[in-house]
């Protein structure tokens, strides 16, 4: 795909985050079992439904654009998801863990966030209302998720795998 403007790259960015996506609701169920935390459990079943409304949503923002859904690889999310493999890997006690965890889970954050940050400024130089009212909702969300696993953290889980 040749990248002639800002549409074409909104566009390909778009298809990146929804790889991305599909990816996380791959990885979210390893994460849920990795977990001895009921809280931090919750969160990741929770996430994990958002994500497959997000998932939705984005189809929706194809179709607004006239575009077939699909994604394009998204070699940073495959990466950032490998590394918490890895780490779900390691001998750990169980606190440590879920610390680990939550801060994989805060580079899927962090990376999606940045993501959607960017198409919704796209969106909205573009004029596109529409696509930029799907994006912002699917933003908001993953701010609060972040925020939400900074808060099970700082409360529970930093102090358990401290001792």
């Amino acid at each position: 795909m040749k990248l002639n403007n800002l549409k074409d790259l909104l566009l390909h960015e778009l298809q990146d985050i929804y790889s991305a996506e599909q990816q996380i609701t791959k990885a979210l169920p390893k994460m849920m079992k990795a977990t001895s935390s009921d809280k931090l459990k919750q969160a990741f079943e929770k996430h994990l439904q958002e994500t497959e409304q997000q998932i939705q949503r984005l189809e929706s923002v194809f179709k607004m654009m006239g575009v077939k859904a699909k994604g394009e690889k998204c070699k940073a999310m495959e990466g950032i998801i490998k590394e918490a493999e890895s780490m779900m890997s390691e001998k750990a006690d169980e606190s440590v863990m879920d610390a680990a965890l939550i801060g994989s889970a805060q580079r899927v954050e962090h990376y999606e966030i940045a993501a959607y940050g960017t198409v919704c400024t796209w969106a909205k130089q573009l004029g596109m209302n529409d696509v930029l009212e799907q994006l912002v909702m699917t933003l908001e969300e993953e701010k609060k998720t972040d925020v939400l696993l900074t808060k099970i953290a700082e409360k529970t889980v930093n102090k358990e795998a401290e001792k």
